[in-house]
């Protein structure tokens, strides 16, 4: 399957800040948080997709996943991988990126020490799977837009199956990426709980079905975490 470019980036967030403390083995990691409410049930690491290819923090499905979660009052960080957008380091073809995954669960574990959500979208989502799988702080992973072959990379997930955490796959029905029997099969070992989920007609990217994409994760979320205090704004 040729690759290809990642729809423009969305705007940043109103309340969003900078972090300037984040590092990972690569040096220093550009990221941003959106900092939730009082009383969160968890704190939420979020990944790009495949940086070579236009991913970067800012990508419209991230952002509008944020969005999801901050709709509970959750902190969502999200940041560049190495080589990206102002993160120091180079590409590492998804080896040393787990590293940068398990850089941004330490700095969220000492910011809030709050339980991990380990979430990302295509490349990010195998990232954070990988890594938040083996990470005890971590108890939920949700991943966005599943990857099984894009161009000329195979992406597995032998390795869910000793993966007991709740886990959601949230896609769209006419994914290039991850067409519906792929997906179905290369999860079909994941061990319980797991939910997968689609949405009707949307590509990879949600063009537009973002609001459907968001309205599936918000379903999911409210079963796995109590709703902020009230006064928090929707997402949508």
């Amino acid at each position: 399957m040729t690759e290809v470019a990642l729809p423009n980036p969305a705007p940043p967030q109103e309340g969003a800040r900078t972090i300037e403390t984040l590092r990972g083995p690569a040096g220093r990691l550009e990221a941003v948080l959106n900092p939730g409410r009082a009383g969160a049930a968890a704190a939420v690491l979020l990944c790009h997709p495949h940086p070579l290819f236009g991913g970067t923090l800012h990508n419209k499905v991230v952002y509008h996943a944020m969005k999801s979660f901050a709709a509970l009052g959750i902190p969502v960080l999200r940041f560049n991988f190495r080589g990206a957008g102002r993160s120091e380091g180079e590409h590492d073809l998804g080896r040393g990126e787990q590293d940068d995954v398990r850089a941004g669960f330490a700095w969220l574990h000492a910011e809030f020490g709050l339980p991990l959500v380990a979430a990302g979208f295509s490349f990010g989502a195998h990232m954070a799977l990988r890594a938040g799988c083996q990470d005890t702080r971590v108890r939920t992973l949700v991943s966005l837009g599943t990857p099984v072959e894009a161009g000329n990379r195979a992406y597995s997930y032998e390795f869910l199956s000793d993966c007991r955490k709740p886990k959601l796959f949230l896609s769209g029905t006419a994914d290039p990426f991850g067409p519906v029997p792929a997906v179905e099969a290369a999860l079909a070992g994941a061990a319980p709980p797991k939910q997968i989920a689609w949405v009707p007609g949307a590509d990879h990217f949600f063009t537009g079905k973002l609001p459907a994409m968001q309205a599936e994760l918000r379903s999911w979320l409210s079963g796995q975490f109590a709703p902020a205090p009230a006064g928090v704004e929707s997402a949508s």
